[in-house]
Formats: structure tokens, C-alpha cells, sequence
């Protein structure tokens, strides 16, 4: 593989495109905003989502699916929400036997559908496969060490990503459990509005390390009832994406809890935020799957009832803490 394209011109995307033009890799970025491939071609910076770093002659931008159609392999950078629509227009370039690389973090709001299962209906016969980790766009575009969970499907494909992509700063661990992989980036994003939301309340730090011990075991449930491997949860997809969305307020789920907390009503968050906090979206539809399937995800739910339903902080938090004393299992 010596072609990459990357669709999506966010933060994410641009770090992702940096990583794949460090591999050596002939890359070419596909963004909707005019104004981003014009930063990207003509100031090799994309100052809207990414500012302040620069980027590398040989990365072009475009916003013509068609040019993608003769590359190697794609990464699917999109939002989790706009996966869909994205990848339906897609389908109409891109030949089927490319590999395409899901990197979105969600489970589709609607149709309760994880990326995984959208592809397989607008791109039905391209190989699959799934990046996710703890990664920090903004680490990973200045080269600071990370590792990501590969997974897929096809022993072979997904070695030849792995060889493509992986440096000695962005270390690929391959997996063939692409539900496991999903998962874990999906429940993390709602788990770390909540560790915003006891920052913003000034909980302090040994209610956070419970809420992600006892999230942890949330995100092993519901993982499993989806069909996930444990043992992936348990990886850098899982746990280690976890521990880095609950910890800082650098990713932009535990920010918005933490305005949350902090009293800030969610639609003013909202608007003032030209990127997407996924688990806004994400935290209904675990909802209603839990509920739909009985498990008992009470953290998950409560940053439902939070965003969705309008209730209050204090009150939801005074609910937690008042459930009944029991034996710690999963």
C-alpha cells in the first residue's frame, strides 16, 4: 500500500493525514470546507481545526471524490453521525475491493447502527476495518508516541494497514474484533461528559478515578452484549481511550461536561464549538439499547437524562450516589 486517502478535514483527519505523509505515503485529504483545502494547498495549514501546525508540501487537499478512486486504501474520518451520507456518496467512485478504515467514534443516533454495520449497507462488499485509541488529535499531528487499536477482519489487510501507517510514534496493535473496537471509542465519549461534569462540579479527583473504574465496567457490559471481546475493551481501544477522555479536558467530550457542570446550558456549548463532542449523540441511543436489551449502565444513563431529558445535575448525581450498596462485579 502506497495510497492513502483521507476523508474528513477535522482535527482528527488533518493529525491522521499527517501520520500517513510521516509513513511515506502518497496522501490526499478530502474535505467539504472550501476553506480548509485552501489553507491546506496554499498555506500547508488548516487554521479552522487544526492551527499552528505545519503541514507538509506533498498533502493535498480536494473536495472531488473522484480523485480518490485510484488510491490503495481510505481512512474515513467523518462524524460518527454523517457516516452515512458520507460514505453513500463515496460509493459511487471508490472500486470495492479498496480497504476502507473506519476512524469515527459512535454508534449511529437513529438507527442505533455501529459504523461497522452503515458501511456494510452504503459499501457492502469493501474490506472493513476499524482505528481507534487514546489519541489526542493535536499529539499525534506533532509527533508525540501514541498507539491505536487496528482492527479487522482479514489477517492480510489488516497487516498491510498496519505496515503502511505504523511508525515508531504511531504503533498500530492489530485486532480482528471490530465490534470490541468500536465499542469502547462509542461508550468512552459518554463516560467522559460525565468525568467533565464531576470536574465541573469539583467532585474531586477520587470520585473521577470511581466514575472510570465503575464506567469501565459499564462499557465491559454493554460491550459484551453487543458481541465484543472483553479482551478488547480491556486494550487500548477500551481502557486506554477511556483513561484519556475522562483525564483531561483536552478532548472535547470532557470538556463539554465540564461546562455542564459548571452550569452552562448544552445549547450554548453547542454553539460555540466548531467541532463535533460525539458523545452528545452517542449517549441516547446507548441509552435506549441498554434499556431495549436490560443492562444496567446507571452513568451512561444519567448523562442521558442530563443532555436529553433536561434534568438536573445535582439531582442526577445525588441519585448515584444514593443506589443501593452491592458487591462489586461487572
Amino acid at each position: 500500500m502506497k495510497s492513502v486517502g483521507v476523508i474528513g478535514g477535522g482535527a482528527w483527519g488533518t493529525a491522521l493525514a499527517i501520520v500517513a505523509v510521516r509513513a511515506g505515503l502518497d496522501t490526499l485529504l478530502w474535505a467539504h470546507e472550501a476553506e480548509t483545502i485552501a489553507a491546506i494547498n496554499e498555506h500547508h495549514e488548516n487554521r479552522g481545526f487544526l492551527p499552528g501546525v505545519p503541514l507538509d508540501s506533498a498533502l493535498r487537499a480536494t473536495d472531488d471524490f473522484a480523485m480518490l478512486a485510484d488510491l490503495d486504501f481510505l481512512l474515513l474520518v467523518c462524524p460518527a453521525q454523517h457516516l452515512r451520507a458520507t460514505s453513500r456518496a463515496l460509493s459511487d467512485y471508490i472500486p470495492t475491493d479498496r480497504p476502507v478504515v473506519i476512524c469515527a467514534k459512535g454508534i449511529e443516533q437513529e438507527s442505533g447502527s455501529l459504523m461497522s454495520d452503515v458501511l456494510a449497507e452504503t459499501m457492502p462488499v469493501n474490506p472493513i476495518a476499524i482505528l481507534s485509541g487514546p489519541t489526542f488529535a493535536i499529539e499525534v499531528a506533532r509527533g508525540a508516541p501514541s498507539a491505536v487499536t487496528l482492527a479487522c477482519e482479514s489477517d492480510v489487510i489488516g497487516e498491510q494497514i498496519v505496515r503502511a501507517i505504523g511508525q515508531a510514534t504511531f504503533r498500530p496493535y492489530w485486532s480482528d474484533d471490530i465490534i470490541g473496537a468500536q465499542i469502547g471509542g462509542a461508550v468512552k465519549n459518554v463516560l467522559a461528559i460525565a468525568s467533565g461534569i464531576v470536574a465541573g462540579k469539583k467532585l474531586g479527583r477520587n470520585a473521577r478515578a470511581a466514575l472510570i473504574t465503575r464506567g469501565m465496567a459499564e462499557m465491559i457490559r454493554f460491550g459484551l452484549a453487543k458481541g465484543a471481546e472483553k479482551e478488547t475493551l480491556m486494550g487500548l481501544s477500551g481502557l486506554g481511550d477511556l483513561i484519556l477522555t475522562c483525564s483531561s479536558t483536552t478532548s472535547r467530550n470532557m470538556s463539554l461536561g465540564k461546562a455542564i457542570g459548571e452550569g452552562a446550558p448544552l445549547h450554548e456549548i453547542l454553539g460555540s464549538r466548531n467541532s463535533v463532542s460525539e458523545g452528545v449523540y452517542t449517549a441516547s441511543v446507548v441509552h435506549k439499547i441498554a434499556t431495549d436489551l436490560g443492562i444496567d449502565l446507571p452513568i451512561s444513563s444519567a448523562v442521558h437524562h442530563i443532555l436529553n431529558e433536561g434534568a438536573d445535575v445535582g439531582n442526577v448525581i445525588e441519585i448515584l450516589l444514593n443506589r443501593p450498596f452491592t458487591k462489586e462485579t461487572l
